[in-house]
């Protein structure tokens, strides 16, 4: 058996190293650079464990930019291509997906598809009709960014959008790779598998705007939030997780999952769904105006990624805070990110000396505390109460 692997993100490289430990896997970018990465063993995205991987096991992976290379003869094509949320059509952009679609139409029609990337509700069916292609199958990822590659060997759960005898293959594929046994592993519709994928990551992220509104009250009021939030998380029945303030949530899934779920839900009638999306919005412009009343003179960002372990900066919240600021002040920012080789991010000044950095800061804005500002904790604004993600 051959597999391909179309994506080389954080969704599709993980999948990638997995099947290749045991299957020979062919993993297909547009991106040269990633591709020679890859061969090198070298990891293009932050993962401890995948790298880990790549260097160390015996993987039978091949990255490659040809088409016909990575199609030809596999039995599955994983398509893990990334599908932004496109807000004047308020959907998901999804042409990546057909493309690829169109290109297994005309090289190897007899592969089984898994779309691993995020699509809307009813998406699968819809383009089903479309291709002349053995079988589409929609199979959910929950994986997290920074420890994509541990939650693919240890998944919470295994979800096929079909019944059909190919979806179950596929499905022992990925029990067989598992650290654990009796994986729980479901077959259903391909319109429920793709509404599990986007109401599991909205009710992520109404938990994360639920912690930070009981945030902007403990500010307000000033109380204590860490005492007040351990003692809700106490509670079984909510459990001590997921619950670190934070400047909003942000990063490749959750903004745009629950936009196209509100966008879904558009002939419903709801409120909480909506109310996620715009708290997230408040959250930012709350903090925003938290550090603009304090009359910094000049505020130093430390690190605009969108999470501990992270090297993704899409949709980091940080960023829309720094807009928010620049929009209501004349504040001068500046910012340290040491993942970054430029003089200048989005027309803000890259500070590459954290030494310097910190000596400039009138304020450092934190979304995670770490060590290194330990020594200047008396310019540090963060929301971070625990000191974790």
């Amino acid at each position: 058996m051959k597999i391909a692997v179309v994506g080389t993100g954080y969704v599709g490289l993980s999948n990638a190293v997995l099947l290749s430990k045991k299957i020979p896997v062919t993993a297909l970018d547009i991106d040269k650079s990633r591709i020679d990465l890859i061969n090198k063993k070298l990891s293009p995205i932050e993962d401890k464990e995948l790298q880990n991987s790549l260097s160390n096991d015996n993987l039978k992976l091949k990255a490659t930019l040809s088409k016909n290379e990575a199609y030809l003869d596999a039995k599955f094509i994983i398509i893990a291509t990334p599908t932004d949320y496109d807000e004047n059509n308020n959907f998901f952009n999804t042409s990546s997906i057909e493309q690829v679609l169109k290109d297994i139409e005309s090289i190897n029609p007899s592969a089984v598809c898994i779309i691993r990337s995020t699509i809307p509700i009813g998406y699968t069916k819809k383009i089903k009709s479309n291709f002349k292609i053995k079988d589409i199958i929609f199979c959910p990822e929950f994986l997290r960014e920074g420890s994509a590659f541990h939650d693919s060997q240890n998944p919470s759960r295994i979800i096929l959008g079909s019944k059909t005898d190919s979806a179950k293959e596929f499905a022992k594929i990925l029990q067989s790779l598992c650290l654990t046994n009796n994986i729980k592993t479901f077959f259903m519709g391909s319109d429920e598998s793709e509404a599990i994928k986007l109401f599991s990551n909205s009710y992520l992220a109404m938990r994360v705007a639920y912690f930070n509104e009981v945030d902007n009250f403990c500010i307000h009021n000033k109380l204590d939030a860490k005492d007040i939030i351990l003692g809700i998380s106490e509670d079984p029945r909510i459990g001590n997780y997921y619950n670190n303030p934070s400047f909003g949530y942000g990063g490749y899934c959750l903004p745009k999952d629950t936009k196209q779920l509100m966008s879904n839900f558009e002939s419903v009638e709801n409120s909480l769904v909506t109310a996620i999306v715009t708290s997230n919005s408040l959250r930012k412009s709350f903090i925003a105006k938290s550090i603009l009343d304090m009359k910094p003179k000049n505020i130093g960002i430390y690190r605009i990624v969108m999470k501990s372990d992270s090297d993704n900066f899409r949709s980091s919240s940080i960023l829309d805070v720094i807009r928010i600021i620049q929009e209501k002040s004349d504040v001068e920012i500046f910012i340290y990110e040491p993942s970054l080789e430029e003089n200048e991010y989005d027309g803000n000044p890259i500070e590459n000396s954290i030494d310097l950095f910190k000596q400039k800061s009138d304020i450092i804005l934190a979304n995670r505390i770490t060590k290194e500002l330990f020594d200047v904790s008396e310019k540090v604004y963060t929301r971070d109460v625990f000191n974790s993600d």
